[in-house]
């Protein structure tokens, strides 16, 4: 099926489920491709970007900053009414463990310019819209913060936004479900961030849809792509190799569904539209390349400063690597490279980042938006260092003909927990190598 097929009649009905910031902006890298843009057209809007105070040594428990320019325009208000009302703007509600976390500006949290309480953004989608983006809301505040900037900007490129409070108590599983029955079965095509979900495989057996695709969602998607290409259960690379826990057990059915619906047949197209390489490529599969067009057009370029930028990453949250040898990684790093600024994961703890704070006296910044973004925006040191993670394929896409270098680190053996999956170190390990391979990274070692 073409990107605008449907039915005769309307133009084709594209549901897409995210869960995190970086599903969503490769939902839109994705529409971008494809041309799929509500006949309204994008409604850009500007707004003064946050000039919030970073931690000092004085105060290492201040709250991280956000990311310079990471707010090009006010963030979507925290969605109100009931589980599954449309996200609109309006006044921000401000920053909560429910509502996410504080910008630090007040540029970033008023009024937001062209929106009304029922319509959206001025100028923005009609009832036919192309595109419906169905944001599957978490509880962690920092990703709640950036999928509703996200959000934001989905409305800006004139697609429709749909906030389902997904896991806002026992009976909201219900309530979204339910609501989302209808517009499931109508969909002529789904498109998800993350096959590995709960949530999106118990709503692919509702859709009767016959067109498929699979969006980024980091790393998960090479693994997925494999495991999909074995005939092998869908189970996420950091939890493989332990045994099934009885939930598992209990989901086995709905998973195995999930997988015989993302496999191709004669009645049903799948595609998978990543950054990352892929090399077992199960047969049927469609496999696009996403080289963050859509990124690059919108955003940039950006300023360039002469120092280094840290990447980090939630290893140690996963359970994966050990938090003391993850500190003393990152404090050699940093001065081996001269790194100034640490650009935190969505998903590492307060306690953790204050502690890099305190020892290691980087700057710690929680951007507000995926980090392709704000990198794009700028300022960005002139290198950056991560460890294996997503951004070592992605950020050389997004600031391609930047100048900015890219360099990665790998995970040494013994910095893995006692508990960490058996399948984690050659994982990783593979992460860093295809991405030397065909960005043509530097390896980093420690000093």
């Amino acid at each position: 099926m073409s990107p605008r097929a449907g039915q005769a009649g309307h133009p084709a009905r594209t549901l897409a489920f995210v869960e995190s910031p970086v599903q969503l902006l490769n939902v839109l890298e994705w529409a971008h491709l494809h041309g799929l843009r509500d006949g309204a057209g994008p409604t850009h809007r500007t707004a003064t970007p946050p000039t919030a105070t970073p931690p000092t040594a004085t105060d290492p428990t201040a709250t991280p900053r956000t990311a310079p320019g990471a707010a090009d325009r006010s963030g979507p208000a925290e969605p109100p009414g009931p589980a599954g009302a449309q996200l609109t703007g309006g006044p921000s509600t401000g920053s909560s463990a429910a509502s996410g976390p504080s910008t630090g500006s007040s540029a970033a949290s008023g009024p937001s310019a062209g929106f009304s309480a029922a319509s959206g953004p001025a100028g923005g989608p009609s009832a036919d819209a192309e595109l419906t983006v169905v944001v599957l809301s978490p509880t962690d505040p920092m990703t709640r913060g950036q999928l509703r900037r996200m959000a934001d900007l989905a409305r800006d490129e004139g697609h429709r936004v749909r906030w389902e409070e997904a896991r806002g108590g026992t009976t909201a599983p219900f309530h979204t479900i339910g609501g989302l029955a209808g517009p499931l079965r109508r969909a002529d095509r789904i498109v998800m961030g993350d096959p590995f979900s709960r949530y999106v495989q118990l709503l692919l057996t509702i859709t009767r849809a016959h067109d498929l695709v699979v969006v980024d969602d980091g790393t998960a998607t090479m693994e997925f792509v494999a495991q999909l290409a074995r005939g092998e259960r869908l189970v996420r690379w950091h939890r493989k190799g332990g045994r099934p826990g009885p939930r598992d057990l209990l989901f086995a059915p709905v998973s195995s569904s999930a997988r015989r619906r993302l496999t191709p047949s004669d009645r049903r197209r799948v595609e998978v539209f990543s950054s990352m390489p892929v090399t077992e490529i199960p047969d049927g599969v469609t496999v696009t390349a996403n080289d963050f067009a859509w990124t690059r057009a919108r955003f940039g370029p950006p300023r360039i400063t002469q120092s280094a930028d840290l990447v980090g990453t939630s290893l140690v949250e996963t359970g994966v690597v050990d938090g003391d040898r993850y500190l003393e990684a990152v404090r050699n790093l940093a001065k081996a490279h001269g790194a100034t600024r640490y650009f935190a994961h969505r998903r590492e703890s307060t306690e953790k980042l204050h502690r890099l704070a305190v020892e290691t006296g980087l700057e710690i910044v929680r951007p507000d938006l995926p980090l392709e973004l704000i990198a794009r925006r700028g300022p960005i040191g002139r290198t950056i260092l991560s460890f294996p993670s997503t951004v070592v394929h992605t950020l050389p896409l997004a600031l391609a003909g930047t100048g900015v270098r890219v360099a990665v680190c790998d995970i040494d053996p013994t910095w893995l927990t006692d508990t960490a999956s058996p399948r984690a170190q050659g994982f990783l390990s593979g992460v860093t190598g295809t991405a030397r391979d065909v960005h043509r990274l530097a390896a980093v070692s420690l000093a």
